[in-house]
């Protein structure tokens, strides 16, 4: 059985943005259950060692503008390679869509517009006005749901989100989980859907 998947992203994340319709294509067409677990990018990097883009060598900084710009082309998105209101704080807003799925509704009545918002339409999602129309867009109940989003049941699973991921081995995100193996990267999509096809056992640092 393909079973679940814990889909470890933030609305901050580019990468997260070029592969999400990618991945819910895969999830949809496999049967996934799939777990939103939005967390706090800067706080995963300050934990696991990672550097913050504006603070990376120069180098780094030129390949990913153009590596992005591949991936806007391969995926054949409308991307703004750099946005307008970017970087952000994404915490109100990835702790909506953990509010979201905690309500119940379907959480891909909002993600892919409010990816969009942020990478297309460069709105800026620490704006409280634009999640609300955002929510209201999708028919949602949006005052109660920002409450939620803004209370410390969502702030306690935001940071119970970092704490699992890091200790399950995570560093970047998107991150993919299944049954255990971490597929991190949006270019690992093709890896998560033959995992689950071929049905093999997830590869571990003890499978070697």
């Amino acid at each position: 059985m393909p079973g679940r998947v814990d889909y470890y992203m933030s609305l901050i994340s580019p990468w997260s943005y070029l592969g999400h319709a990618e991945f819910l294509r895969v999830a949809t067409k496999h049967g996934l259950e799939i777990a939103y677990k939005p967390l706090p990018v800067g706080r995963l990097f300050a934990e696991t060692g990672g550097t913050p883009v504006a603070q990376r060598h120069p180098n780094r900084l030129a390949h990913r503008l153009i590596d992005l710009q591949r991936w806007r082309a391969k995926r054949r998105l409308p991307m703004n390679i750099k946005p307008k209101f970017w970087p952000f704080d994404a915490s109100l807003a990835d702790r909506l869509i953990i509010a979201v799925a905690a309500s119940g509704a379907p959480v891909e009545s909002v993600l892919p517009q409010a990816f969009a918002h942020v990478f297309e339409a460069e709105l800026n999602l620490a704006d409280e006005a634009v999640l609300t129309q955002l929510l209201s867009d999708a028919r949602l109940d949006a005052a109660a749901l920002l409450a939620r989003a803004k209370g410390d049941e969502m702030k306690a699973a935001y940071d119970a989100n970092l704490a699992e991921a890091v200790a399950g081995g995570i560093f970047g995100c998107p991150s993919y989980v299944r049954d255990g193996e971490v597929f991190w990267g949006q270019d690992r999509i093709d890896f998560l859907e033959e995992a689950i096809v071929s049905g093999r056992p997830a590869f571990s640092v003890t499978t070697l």
